[in-house]
């Protein structure tokens, strides 16, 4: 296996003079038709982490855009990150990006593993991120101080829950952490009526201490999931991050604003730069079971019913799990700037992005895609009767018809939206299924 070196600020330097030396004016765009540049600083491509390798990716025709994007101001190569929810979807994801991308890194990750959903697809994913961390120290890729490494070195895993003190800050304090992801959280909005305990346990009481971790430790950058779902029921669409969300409409909207609000006080009182991120609907393999398109799937395998509400005329922002992890990976690497007011004190560095595909997928066409593709994969016989096992039913109380992401500061600062369409990814997430559940 490959390390790919991610030298972000070589070829930001590279950029730069390039438009100081042939004059491009405001606003103009440099056209890429043959780059090698790293896959942090252009639009998209796509890595497959079954087998660490990257896919070839035309990029003839794009378009960088270079005059008021962000400088990225943290090195990864070398440093210690903590990724919390690492068994998660996203979280597993996240650390085989970082360890394919980045040079001498060390992940430490921790998750509680709950059962939430079924915890088998989460060893799985721990059980991937151990082969590529063994494939690692068995290629001589990953050096300390000139010093071949250990497994120990590279990758770490903490079974525990960030509502345990205790085992946050033996992490803390046994490991120089650079940059913190926090993506543990108990998830599910319908979940948080039957079981609220888990979201405040985890979401407020475990982001509360990875905060304190945070300013005793002093990090270089926390990076935090938040959720679509803090625009609880607002009508104006495309949903911004300059709309007020004071409204959330469950517990669980309500804990993931209430983690951008503590990330805010933690900023202003204490300096530390921090970025919530704000998903929209994510999708893709070895996904988790609750999600819509994973039950669809699940259902229709068992030849059971599938509801679909509004009669299949909601929208939704699907973004595949990569589009969201290249977007984690490019804002970990710039830290909100530290620097103070007119009155001497600190202005918070903190900021808020969506991460959403900002094109909204008729719930129709999703689930059509969908069976097209398990048909495609083997999931269901090519014979299957699709308008057989599908019921159109009202919206339900509560529900909006239409949401989505404006990306606008996301493709502003970092020249990055997500777009890996819709067939593409349900049809990565029916060749897993396929492969996973032996069909």
């Amino acid at each position: 296996m490959r390390i790919m070196n991610c030298s972000i600020r070589s070829w930001e330097f590279l950029i730069q003079n390039l438009q100081f030396n042939i004059g491009f004016a405001d606003n103009s765009t440099l056209n890429i038709q043959h780059s090698t540049l790293p896959k942090a600083t252009i639009q998209h491509s796509t890595f497959n982490t079954q087998h660490c390798q990257r896919q070839p990716f035309n990029i003839q025709n794009s378009k960088f855009k270079i005059d008021n994007m962000v400088n990225y101001n943290i090195n990864l190569e070398g440093k210690t990150v903590l990724v919390t929810g690492a068994a998660g979807f996203i979280g597993s994801n996240l650390v085989k990006r970082l360890f394919h991308d980045v040079k001498n890194i060390k992940v430490i990750g921790i998750d509680s593993i709950t059962d939430y959903y079924d915890v088998n697809i989460k060893y799985e994913r721990l059980k991937k991120i151990e082969a590529i961390a063994e494939n690692l120290i068995h290629d001589n890729l990953c050096e300390i101080n000139g010093n071949s490494s250990s497994k120990e070195d590279v990758w770490q895993f903490v079974h525990a829950s960030i509502a345990d003190k205790e085992s946050v800050e033996k992490i803390f304090s046994e490991n120089n952490i650079s940059v913190v992801v926090n993506l543990a959280a108990q998830a599910g909005v319908r979940y948080s009526i039957t079981n609220p305990d888990a979201y405040i346990q985890s979401n407020l009481i475990g982001f509360y201490n990875i905060l304190e971790a945070c300013r005793h430790h002093e990090v270089e950058h926390l990076v935090y999931a938040s959720s679509s779902s803090v625009y609880g029921s607002n009508k104006k669409v495309p949903y911004s991050t300059d709309d007020k969300v004071d409204n959330p409409v469950s517990l669980y909207a309500a804990t993931k604003k209430s983690n951008e609000l503590m990330a805010h006080a933690y900023s202003k009182l204490y300096n530390i730069p921090s970025t919530g991120l704000r998903f929209f609907t994510v999708y893709g393999p070895a996904g988790r079971p609750d999600m819509a398109y994973f039950g669809f799937t699940n259902k229709l395998v068992k030849g059971e019913t599938i509801k679909i509400f509004n009669y299949g005329n909601c929208k939704r922002d699907f973004t595949f799990v990569d589009d969201i992890v290249e977007g984690v990976v490019r804002i970990m690497q710039h830290a909100p700037e530290k620097q103070n007011g007119e009155d001497g004190l600190p202005i918070p560095p903190y900021k808020v992005y969506n991460i959403g595909n900002n094109s909204p997928e008729n719930l129709l066409d999703f689930v059509t895609i969908l069976q097209e593709e398990l048909v495609r994969a083997g999931v269901l016989p090519k014979d299957y009767d699709f308008e057989a096992h599908k019921e159109l039913v009202p919206m339900q109380p509560g529900d909006v018809p239409v949401t989505y992401a404006d990306t606008t500061p996301l493709e502003q600062d970092f020249g990055f939206k997500p777009n890996t369409s819709l067939r593409e990814g349900l049809r990565r997430f029916a060749e897993w299924y396929a492969r996973y559940y032996n069909n």
